[in-house]
């Protein structure tokens, strides 16, 4: 539904999801600003380099966006990156930048832990606790932000090619779904609903269907 021509900025997009995306929007012909400590070496990106919980840094990275997606995961010496970085880019954007926000959190954050299995939902919590403290935290930044935001929870991210498979909902639903999906076809969700207004103050669960190879 995405037309080509919009200006992304992907923070977190020098590795896994985030990279993907901007590989995949550079690929429909938008404009992508990456931010990340390390940087990305890849032709006609806009690779602003630093940390995203700088006002300067954002300030720079934000500066003709229409879009931001949130891609970042846990960064050394804090538990609460993702947290922080999402407060600092939201402040950031409502202060003077794009509506328009996108946060990648994770299955079994929220009430989506129901959708969780009982016994994987107790093994999530013992070995994800960290993480999942985090996504909270972030969760509940952007969900009570002004902006036009959706939170995207996948479940297992996988190295997998892009099948265009994938199944996007609030909660269970009537289709058998799988929970595991491959970071290029989240990427490629992600870019579907950029301009999806439908979307707009919506937590999705994201998976791939249990039919799907």
């Amino acid at each position: 539904m995405l037309a080509g021509g919009m200006v992304i900025t992907v923070i977190g997009g020098s590795h896994g999801t985030g990279a993907e995306l901007v590989q995949t929007a550079l690929t429909q012909g938008h404009s992508v600003t990456c931010v990340s400590r390390s940087g990305v070496a890849v032709d006609g990106v806009r690779d602003v380099r630093g940390d995203a919980r700088d006002p300067a840094v954002l300030a720079e990275a934000l500066a003709g966006a229409d879009a931001v997606v949130i891609t970042v995961g846990a960064a050394r010496g804090t538990d609460t990156n993702r947290t922080e970085v999402t407060r600092a880019a939201i402040k950031a954007m409502t202060s003077a930048g794009p509506r328009r926000l996108i946060v990648q959190s994770s299955l079994g954050v929220g009430d989506s832990k129901n959708l969780l299995p009982g016994p994987l939902r107790l093994f999530a919590n013992v070995a994800l606790g960290k993480a999942f403290a985090d996504h909270s935290g972030q969760e509940a930044a952007v969900g009570s932000c002004p902006l036009d935001w959706t939170l995207v929870r996948p479940g297992g991210l996988t190295n997998g090619p892009a099948t265009g498979e994938f199944i996007a909902r609030e909660g269970l639903g009537a289709t058998p779904m799988k929970t595991r999906i491959s970071r290029t076809d989240l990427a490629g969700y992600l870019l579907q609903i950029v301009d999806d207004p439908f979307s707009f103050g919506r937590a999705m669960v994201v998976g791939t269907p249990k039919s799907a190879a």
